[in-house]
């Protein structure tokens, strides 16, 4: 009888340590629907299509809004929050200015970097790349962040479509 109490109780323990753990693995942040709506934006960007990136802007700058943080690590949050505080302010910016594609493109530039830091800090559950484009940023150059392994301008768009080279995989 006694053994039988054990086994139960034990059991019990187990249950609930592997109840605790599928809860935290739900609970986990993740940064995958922050990078589909840049990637939208990008994309609309490289075909100069300033409403597209507008509403695209305004999707990532709702789904920044959307966020729970109580989901984000204690040891990250305020860099998470820092970054995330950046990336709605440009995001909201191209939002507000569809047609006006070269201050969406300003805008863009620092949005990027916004985006590959978020990544660095929680990493993407896709493969990614980080590309760079040496004439971007009044020629200082500035880096993007894409899912295709082709080179595609979002600064140049049409002008200069392929222009800019793979820095790193992400």
């Amino acid at each position: 009888m006694k053994n039988i109490i054990l086994s139960a109780l034990a059991m019990v323990l187990v249950l609930v340590s592997v109840n605790a753990q599928t809860q935290k693995v739900q609970t986990k942040f993740s940064t995958s629907q922050i990078v589909t709506n840049y990637l939208a934006l990008k994309n609309a960007l490289t075909k100069d299509d300033g409403k597209a990136a507008a509403k695209a802007g305004k999707t990532l700058y709702t789904t920044f809004n959307a966020v729970k943080t109580n989901t984000i690590d204690a040891k990250l949050k305020k860099e998470y929050m820092d970054i995330a505080e950046s990336a709605k302010e440009h995001a909201e910016h191209i939002g507000d200015n569809a047609g006006k594609i070269d201050h969406q493109r300003e805008h863009f530039v620092l949005l990027s970097k916004d985006i590959n830091d978020l990544i660095k800090l929680f990493g993407a559950k896709q493969k990614l790349y980080q590309d760079y484009c040496p004439m971007a940023n009044e020629g200082k150059g500035a880096i993007w962040i894409s899912e295709l392994k082709d080179i595609k301008n979002p600064y140049y768009g049409s002008k200069m479509l392929n222009c800019g080279s793979i820095k790193k995989t992400l």
